[in-house]
Parts: structure tokens; sequence; C-alpha cells
């Protein structure tokens, strides 16, 4: 990238109905962008890592401004004011998408009210919610989104992640304690996230949106990308682009993973070269 290409980068609070998001706003620094996009990050990741990282140079190196944006939700643990405890263990599908909803309303008020959204993991699954509430969205990139709905947490599970083959017992141990009244409680699990509190599981379980039924009020032109290695019934980008409304591509990457590995440039030029070609 040029000097005259230069990146600048704008920290910015997003205020919620709690505590506020933390985010970055890039924009190119000499012409006025094309555009806005949305960049809504995975499960336990932030801002700062992941493809929310970077894409943002590319894309504003193809005249996009770009928003960054921690959901509450964001890493696995943080620390809060007064030593509280907040983060992803902590997160509620409803919490999300209303995180969501706090940053397109930030991003209009910077005069970008009809974005581009792209969502990665957890992102993208909550990224289609919000596209198929938003006709006014111009375009959909989904990074390895998951299917989400009622059974993303056994189907995660099964795959050896979260609680892996005690997914049962530890929702009877999650739904003890919220009766209790103890939700906030946490849980440590042998798999990836590791820890989750009571409340937070049983949301997941029973709450998490479902991305094949919000495809089918989606309209915008998308585009999902997976990796090979990523198992097709976790992120089924094929069966996303027969089931949803508009225009849709699926593109199957070689040997590539969920955090897109020795890849990450060719998915950032992917992705700006075809929001290039269907928002041209």
């Amino acid at each position: 990238m040029s000097p005259a290409d230069a990146v600048r980068t704008e920290l910015v609070s997003i205020p919620t109905d709690t505590r506020p998001l933390d985010g970055l706003l890039y924009q190119p620094d000499h012409e006025s962008a094309r555009g806005g996009v949305l960049l809504f990050h995975g499960n336990t990741n932030n801002f700062y890592s992941g493809p929310s990282r970077f894409l943002a140079p590319r894309l504003v190196e193809a005249g996009f401004a770009c928003l960054a944006f921690n959901r509450r939700g964001h890493d696995i643990l943080t620390t809060l004011e007064g030593k509280r405890a907040g983060g992803g263990a902590f997160q509620t599908a409803a919490e999300g998408i209303a995180d969501n909803e706090a940053a397109s309303a930030f991003f209009a008020s910077r005069g970008f009210a009809e974005p581009v959204v792209i969502g990665h993991s957890n992102g993208g699954m909550l990224g289609a919610h919000f596209v198929a509430h938003h006709p006014e969205v111009r375009a959909l990139v989904l990074l390895s989104a998951h299917a989400g709905g009622p059974g993303t947490y056994l189907r995660s599970s099964a795959a050896g992640q979260m609680a892996a083959d005690r997914a049962e017992s530890y929702l009877e141990r999650a739904r003890e304690l919220v009766a209790e009244e103890r939700g906030e409680e946490l849980l440590l699990m042998p798999g990836w996230w590791f820890v989750i509190s009571a409340a937070s599981l049983l949301d997941r379980h029973e709450n998490t949106p479902d991305l094949l039924e919000n495809a089918r009020s989606i309209r915008c032109p998308s585009l999902f990308l997976v990796g090979d290695l990523e198992a097709p019934e976790t992120y089924p980008a094929k069966e996303f682009a027969r089931c949803v409304a508009g225009p849709s591509e699926a593109r199957i990457l070689e040997n590539c993973d969920h955090w897109y590995t020795g890849q990450k440039d060719y998915v950032a030029d992917s992705v700006a070269e075809w929001l290039d070609g269907v928002l041209r």
C-alpha cells in the first residue's frame, strides 16, 4: 500500500444499554469511501485479531470504510469495571443481536446507512440474522459461518468442542444452576471454548439463530467462503447458497482451516474482488 493509500483509523466507543463496545473505524485517507463494511467477529474473538484484523486493510485499499468492533461477548473472559467478569463465557444470542444493531446505528451516524456485512464463524451466523432483518444491506460475506439453530451446542460438542462427549450432563448441570438462580456460575469444559456460564450454555442450546432459516429472507448478493477442512454439516456453504433468496456463491477453499491459516491474503483478495464485482 502506497503512502497515498494510507489507512486512517479511529478508536471508537459504541453505546449500548449497558457498557459500550470498543471498535476501530478504518477509512481511506486519500478519498471518500465508496461504501462501508461492518465486520462481525467470531465466538470469543475480537476486532483486533482474525478476519476482522486482516480483512480491513485490504478492504480500505479497495475504497471501503470498515467498522470492526467487539461485541460484549468478545474473548472468552474479560475484566470489567469493579473487577466484574465478562466476555464470551456470558454471551447470549439476544445480546449479540443487540450489539450488531448498535454498531449498525453507529455506522449509519457516520454516513454508512447501507453497509456491506462480513461475518466470521458465529459472527457470520449473526450476520445472516442481521441481514435477514435489514434489506438495506448491499451485500453479505460469510466466512465459515456455522449453521446455528437449536442443534448447535450438541453439534459442536459432537465435533469435540465445548462439552465433547459430556454434552447432556453439562446441559443437566446448567439447568440445575439456572433453576437455583446461579446462572452466572462458570462451567469448565473439555473443549473449546473451555469455559462458559450456565445461563450462556442454555441460551446457546435454545436460542441460537438458524442460519438456513434466515437465508430464506436474504435478497442481497452473498458469498460464502469455507475451508475444505471444515465439516459441511457445521459450516453449510452449499446449502446456504441453495436456500438464500438472492444471488449467492459458495466457494470451498482447498487445504484450508477455520482460521484460514496460510491463506489470509488470498481470502482478503477474494472478498475484495467479489465485492468490487457485485457493487460496481
